[in-house]
């Protein structure tokens, strides 16, 4: 279940969210399309932390039911500035699919974390979704 947002204040700053995508655009502009995903994930990794991000990669996140553990994510990026967080997954794929959107949202709600986004590498360009929690 999504949480409502009350007021645009509560989601991250529109800076945190413009440099990321400044950043896929870029990774995308430098390397085109043709490679597999880990190369677009430490091209992104190297930028993101060049503009003084703090950036945690591959961030296990427990899935919990009644307090115990029944799964496990691990989640690309977990970005962070000094007041927000954004969780960002990649794909290479043709476009953003329905279970790359309900993959995000999984782990935003075992994070209790609000904005989520998805950058996927395509012949076209990337492509970038915002999701909401």
């Amino acid at each position: 279940m999504t949480q409502s947002i009350s007021t645009p204040n509560d989601l991250p700053s529109s800076e945190l969210t413009g440099k990321i995508i400044k950043v896929l655009y870029d990774t995308y502009n430098e390397l085109g399309f043709g490679y597999q995903e880990k190369y677009y994930y430490r091209a992104i990794k190297l930028k993101l932390v060049a503009l003084g991000l703090q950036v945690q990669e591959q961030l296990l996140t427990p899935v919990k039911v009644e307090g115990k553990i029944i799964g496990r994510y691990f989640l690309d990026f977990l970005v962070s500035d000094a007041k927000h967080k954004v969780v960002l997954e990649l794909k290479v794929a043709d476009q953003v699919y329905p279970q790359h959107v309900r993959q995000v949202i999984g782990y935003l709600t075992a994070n209790n974390l609000k904005l989520g986004m998805i950058g996927v590498f395509t012949t076209q360009g990337v492509k970038i979704k915002r999701v909401i929690n």
